[in-house]
């Protein structure tokens, strides 16, 4: 089996992995509290709840075979199949929420998966390499830092709207995709042994940023409801992951000359798919949000 066929399979498992993991940790932001908390004081009480514990071991799951993924795959198409998730979401939460799936919901998962069976296969993308220099990483916090900040800023100044949930879960997609990049470092390294692991400088970056992704993904689940913030961490992760890939990684999409306009419509229904599954999904089946 080729290896890009392999790191397919993988992500699609850790799509399915990840998606179990969010419904459960999603039902565990909306009622560990009722309370108004901060990103530090509601991942705190979340530690202490079991259901989240489960949404989590479930999600590590999906993580490690996503770190699988990347060692058999580009971060391009690792990143582009894990939007998938969303369609292993739906049934999820329709099952949890005693209904059935609604044709026009059928209708966008199949645009959804058609979308990203064209970015693909037509994008067709390519490897690079699996570390970037000092250098590179210093563009990436000079211009990925400050926007991330912003949003936060908005996140504050807006709480208790829904835009606070999808700049949440903006800056906690991005944190995802960024974590994506880092673990193709320290997947890529494995093999020169578990002390050369703890020296990369990827490695204890990677961790805080897993840790603050979470946290922040916590609290985009509990501003508002899915239809905010489930498309905005969907949405950004292959995103950043994927620019990121081709900026510092050197990682190329490869559709021809004739492929650039087939890739760009995948590429929006793509967005316009998984905006309007999350929508339905929320409006279906979601809890009010916490009183702000």
């Amino acid at each position: 089996m080729h290896k890009s066929d392999i790191a397919t399979l993988l992500a699609l498992g850790a799509a399915m992995f990840i998606a179990v993991g969010d419904v459960i940790q999603q039902r565990s932001a909306h009622d560990v509290t009722d309370e108004q908390v901060g990103h530090v004081a509601l991942f705190l009480r979340l530690l202490r709840d079991k259901q989240w514990w489960l949404g989590s071991l479930v999600a590590a799951g999906g993580f490690g075979l996503q770190a699988a993924a990347l060692g058999f795959g580009s971060v391009l198409l690792v990143q582009a199949l894990l939007v998938t998730s969303l369609l292993f979401a739906l049934p999820l939460s329709a099952r949890f929420a005693g209904r059935r799936i609604t044709r026009s919901q059928w209708m966008w998962a199949v645009l959804l998966a058609a979308a990203v069976a064209v970015i693909v296969t037509v994008g067709n993308p390519s490897h690079g390499q699996s570390r970037a220099g000092v250098e590179m990483w210093i563009w990436v916090i000079a211009t990925l830092g400050p926007l991330l900040a912003l949003c936060l800023l908005g996140a504050r100044v807006f709480s208790g709207k829904p835009v606070a949930a999808v700049l949440l879960g903006l800056v906690a997609g991005s944190l995802w995709g960024l974590f994506a990049v880092l673990t193709k470092g320290v997947v890529d390294q494995l093999d020169l042994g578990m002390a050369a692991v703890l020296k990369l400088p990827e490695l204890y970056p990677w961790a805080v940023v897993a840790v603050a992704a979470t946290a922040v993904q916590q609290s985009a689940f509990r501003a508002g409801s899915m239809a905010a913030s489930l498309p905005a961490v969907t949405i950004s992760e292959p995103l950043v992951g994927s620019v990121l890939g081709v900026a510092i990684l050197g990682e190329m999409l490869r559709p021809g000359r004739s492929g650039w306009v087939g890739l760009g419509i995948a590429v929006a229904v793509m967005v316009v798919a998984t905006i309007e599954l999350a929508r339905e999904e929320a409006t279906s089946v979601e809890p009010a949000p916490a009183p702000g």
